[in-house]
């Protein structure tokens, strides 16, 4: 009996199979990260420019392209949704269905932008007919959604077989997303918006473009807080003000109900209004079981006497009742009174690219009013570029009017070349020549030709008036103030749902208690605040406490502590600034990584907060803030012209092509300050050589730079202190601030470093005290903690230390930071202080 032949498995091929190893852990997390991105962006968000989630937008596009709109007849929902499934959405016809039907229910939406025909549900909770019974088409309103898309006005995407394009954001013309609200549950993260009063939201609107400095308080005098479509009294506007400033907050909205006399000496409780999204049948059921369980006293019978007239919930209550005690009962463990809790999470677009947002009731009109901008600019270009063509082709005709002999002797005696005949003779082009070509016979008459000289008039003065749109900002916004005004006189109505004052409310900040916390940022752009009592003081010879978790390559660069109603100001490399108070930070544990910064403030891509400073009081005229670039500018700002900032950042320096903010420091207007080069020089002056300048200001050189060399830091002079420089390759040296004279603003400055190709170039300054620690971080990822003490003091011409060594050859120190100092026994700063014993150069 022959053997099995053994196989190999290692030697076994397949020519045509490639296997690709990949750990299960980072497979795992890549690919939920991106299922999850594809949620939010793709199925569960809304756009903050339209208000819409892709399945909405789909359904309006596929009904606008059937040409469904309100002055046309209704058409079967089957139909809509069939259309959308083949088109655009490839997912459940349920699931588009539901949504269309959303679209339509005046109980869901505040202003509907489909019109339904047939049974579309109730607010009893009573499903939709079947969508083969149903009927539909857009509603007027969803006309300006619509408007001017067929104008180049929004980009486009290919659809899922690529057979057709789909518009990635519709054109809005009213802000739909707090018009009609959201809401939604991602991966992670969910949104709920509620639903506004039209004509106070475009009022608003208009009060951002005609005060852009407008505050919360000035809009808060136009959107007086949600308007929901089933109506209710909202009580108290404490978490309405909460929710417009940091984009969450909570409000109770109550059931209107008054007291009705009946029989002798009985009282009823009428039920008219009930709160936003709660279902009328389960609402009084719970209240039947809770009396039927003696939960509730005092009720006798409760029915519904609802028709189409309006709403009716009749409570009728025993003779002995107190209607009153009974009502607020109800109140209490009922949904005649619930908590609307608003999350305005919404899709902002930075960088080309979609990410989810926390936005205020301004940053939402900001992103709103900027893309209501670009609509028009790109209508614009649209209209102009039609009206040029119009207008070039005219010219071609006017010119065949004036010679319409000779045109029509080329044409007789040509037989193919008529239309290179024609451009020969008299200049035209082929379009122009083949309209000549195209033109009838009844064009010659004079009439025609007055109507061609007429026309080409109006659209000379068209043009013209097109031109002078694209160049002027404030004409531009005045068409956009315009086309709302009418949009809000047209569509906008009274408020329905009440808000009531309620006794000793307390406001926002009154809610948050005032305590003192530690802000964290670091270099990648992850901040964080937490409660300074965290951090406890311990014994001498303590262990210390870990004070954040950050990935390897990251670090903190910036930590400081300040209260919870104080102001955080960011600055970035690109000259902007950004402000929000200490409770708008999000809160972590003492270990969290924190928040990416691109969550909390309207950062573009690529650019990076340099410097974070804390203040309490932005109107004190006796504080400036110095600032630095990296081609060596300085310019000194008055902290006053902060006082009022945009959520969308202000910006406090005009920076030249190719330069970019490096460091902000605060002064007093005593300060003396150091800045720094790569080449090693160093130039020290007091700041009054610096006037203070407006917001728009470039600044003054701060010092001259040699060919190829840049500033790479710069710190306040405080006598007593050192300054501590580090090198490319590792070396570093404390300099005593005595030993930096002061020289004048502007000139080449003095040494600070002795560059040699063993330290290689200086890497950045501190001003240290030497209870700090410092973190150098490598081009290879590795970073290093040591105490400031540990490196020695030393002149300005001199090489310094060695402060780290590299485990690869080639790495260098691309970034250093200072931090609190930690107790901890590491290794590597023992190490540390045996290498810089005797290896001064």
């Amino acid at each position: 009996m022959s053997k099995k032949p053994q196989y190999d498995p290692e030697e076994i091929r397949f020519p045509n199979q490639h296997i690709v190893t990949s750990p299960l852990v980072p497979e795992m997390e890549k690919s939920y990260i991106e299922y999850a991105m594809s949620v939010i962006v793709g199925r569960a968000l809304p756009d903050v420019r339209d208000g819409l989630k892709p399945v909405h937008r789909r359904i309006l596009y596929a009904m606008y392209e059937d040409n469904l709109t309100a002055d046309k007849p209704f058409k079967k929902s089957a139909t809509c949704v069939g259309d959308v499934l083949g088109r655009y959405h490839p997912h459940g016809d349920q699931s588009v269905y539901d949504a269309l039907v959303r679209l339509a229910q005046d109980f869901s939406m505040r202003y509907m932008l489909v019109d339904g025909h047939g049974n579309f549900g109730s607010i009893d909770g009573d499903p939709p007919a079947a969508y083969r019974y149903t009927e539909a088409r857009l509603s007027k309103i969803s006309d300006e959604m619509l408007r001017d898309i067929e104008k180049d006005t929004v980009d486009w995407d290919p659809n899922f077989d690529e057979t057709r394009k789909e518009p990635k954001v519709l054109p809005s013309r009213f802000p739909n997303l707090l018009v009609n609200g959201s809401s939604g549950i991602a991966v992670g993260m969910a949104t709920n918006i509620p639903p506004h009063n039209l004509r106070e939201v475009i009022n608003a609107t208009i009060c951002v473009l005609d005060n852009p400095e407008a505050e919360l308080s000035d809009l808060m005098e136009h959107v007086k807080g949600p308007d929901f479509p089933t109506r209710g009294i909202i009580m108290g506007r404490s978490g309405i003000r909460a929710a417009y400033a940091t984009g969450r907050g909570r409000v109770c909205v109550r059931a209107r109900t008054e007291f009705e006399e009946f029989g002798k000496d009985r009282t009823r409780i009428i039920v008219t209004e009930i709160p936003y999204q709660v279902n009328k049948r389960m609402l009084i059921k719970s209240m039947a079981d809770q009396v039927e369980d003696k939960r509730l006293e005092g009720i006798s019978d409760i029915r519904d006497e609802s028709d189409r007239n309006g709403m009716r919930i009749v409570i009728e209550l025993k003779r002995d009742a107190n209607p009153q005690v009974v009502l607020n009962r109800l109140f209490a463990q009922t949904q005649l009174q619930t908590t609307f809790a608003i999350n305005m999470l919404a899709l902002v677009e930075s960088g080309g690219k979609l990410q989810p947002r926390i936005l205020s009731l301004r940053h939402i009109l900001d992103e709103y009013i900027a893309y209501q901008e670009q609509v028009i600019v790109r209508r614009t270009r649209y209209d102009l570029k039609k009206a040029q063509e119009r207008a070039h082709l005219l010219e071609g005709l006017l010119i065949a009017q004036d010679n319409i002999d000779e045109v029509i002797r080329i044409i007789r005696e040509s037989y193919d070349d008529a239309k290179e005949r024609l451009c020969a003779r008299f200049g035209l082009d082929e379009v122009q020549a083949q309209a000549i070509l195209d033109m009838r016979l009844k064009a010659l008459q004079g009439l025609d030709r007055e109507k061609l000289e007429n026309e080409y008039k109006e659209l000379e003065a068209r043009i013209a008036y097109f031109q002078e749109l694209l160049a002027n900002e404030s004409m531009l916004r005045g068409v956009l103030k315009d086309e709302l005004t009418a949009i809000r006189d047209k569509y906008g109505d009274d408020r329905v749902t009440e808000i009531q004052d309620v006794e000793d409310e307390i406001d926002i900040e009154d809610l948050i208690e005032e305590e003192e916390c530690v802000f964290t940022l670091t270099d990648g752009g992850y901040i964080k605040r937490t409660a300074a009592s965290e951090y406890a003081a311990q014994s001498k010879g303590g262990m210390g406490k870990k004070g954040m978790a950050t990935k390897e390559e990251d670090y903190v660069n910036t930590v400081f502590t300040a209260s919870t109603h104080d102001y955080i100001l960011f600055f970035t490399d690109k000259g902007r600034v950004f402000r929000k108070k200490g409770y708008q930070i999000p809160e972590s544990g003492r270990t969290a990584k924190g928040t990416n910064l691109i969550n909390i403030l309207q950062v573009e891509q690529g650019e990076k907060v340099t410097a974070m400073i804390h203040t309490r009081d932005v109107e004190n005229p006796d504080r400036f803030l110095m600032m630095f670039t990296r081609n060596g500018t300085v310019k000194r700002l008055a902290v006053t012209a902060l006082k009022n900032l945009r959520n969308n950042g202000l910006r406090v320096l005009t920076l030249e092509e190719g330069d970019e903010l490096i460091a902000v420091r605060e002064t007093d207007g005593t300060k003396k300050v150091i800045i720094a080069t790569h080449d090693g020089q160093a130039v020290c002056f007091d700041e009054n050589d610096v006037r203070p300048m407006g917001r728009t200001a470039v600044g003054v050189r701060g010092i001259r730079l040699r060919e190829g060399d840049y500033v790479v830091g710069a710190a306040r002079a405080t006598a007593g202190r050192c300054v501590l420089s580090i090198t490319e390759n590792g070396y570093g040296k404390r300099t005593p601030v005595e030993e930096y004279r002061i020289t004048n603003r502007g000139g080449i400055g003095i040494r600070n470093y002795l560059v040699t190709e063993k330290t290689g170039k200086v890497v950045g300054i501190k001003v240290v005290d030497g209870n700090e620690d410092l973190l150098l971080v490598t081009q290879g990822g590795t970073l290093i903690r040591t105490h400031v003490d540990n490196i020695r003091i030393a002149g300005r011409s001199t090489q310094g230390v060695i402060v780290m060594r590299f485990k690869e050859e080639g790495d260098q120190v691309i970034s250093m930071a200072l931090t609190d100092r930690e107790n901890e026994e590491e290794s590597t700063a023992e190490e540390l202080a045996v290498e810089n014993s005797g290896q001064e150069e």
